[in-house]
């Protein structure tokens, strides 16, 4: 059975990983892993969006007997073009025991934006105006703000479940990706 460590308790994410390896896999167990990723609390930009997902998988694998180490991280990132200047986009960084790391991204989509407005001028996270707009606590261990804004046509664990799948592609196509031509 193959061992996967989660850098991270949130349900919301751990289920999207366990989702994700077993349609892939079988078999699977997933540790959830309290880490702390060594970031911002609100990721700005996608150095520091990825260096979050990246950590989170490596502190997740270091601190447990599983054969992968899983970090999910999503940041505010600058998008021309947008109405705010910045999208949402989740990142998932993916290690295994060798050090051998790859990365997806999942869909990206723009806040509304007095919450762009008060992310950057008050210095709060995502989570906290989308929770105050929406009326509904810890709304990221729930639906999600991008729930909340498709009307629950997407959920966060499908969202999230996208960036897992992108960052397992070069995984379960490994001659393409690591063999030689």
């Amino acid at each position: 059975m193959l061992v996967v460590a989660v850098g991270s308790e949130n349900p919301v994410k751990v289920s999207a990983v366990k989702h994700v390896m077993y349609r892939l896999i079988g078999s699977v167990s997933v540790i959830p892993v309290k880490v702390d990723p060594g970031i911002p609390k609100q990721p700005l930009g996608v150095e520091q969006t990825l260096e979050g997902a990246i950590n989170r998988a490596k502190k997740a694998i270091s601190q447990t007997d599983a054969s992968l180490g899983v970090g999910i991280e999503a940041g505010l990132i600058s998008v021309p073009f947008t109405r705010t200047g910045y999208m949402d986009l989740q990142y998932c960084a993916i290690v295994d025991r060798e050090g051998e790391l790859t990365i997806g991204c999942g869909p990206g989509f723009e806040y509304p934006p007095q919450v762009i407005a008060h992310v950057l001028e008050e210095k709060l996270e995502v989570g906290e105006v989308m929770s105050k707009i929406a009326g509904i606590e810890n709304l990221g261990r729930k639906q999600g703000a991008i729930g909340y804004l498709t009307h629950d046509i997407m959920s966060r664990k499908r969202l999230t479940e996208i960036s897992v799948l992108m960052a397992m592609i070069p995984r379960i196509n490994r001659q393409l990706y690591f063999g030689k031509f």
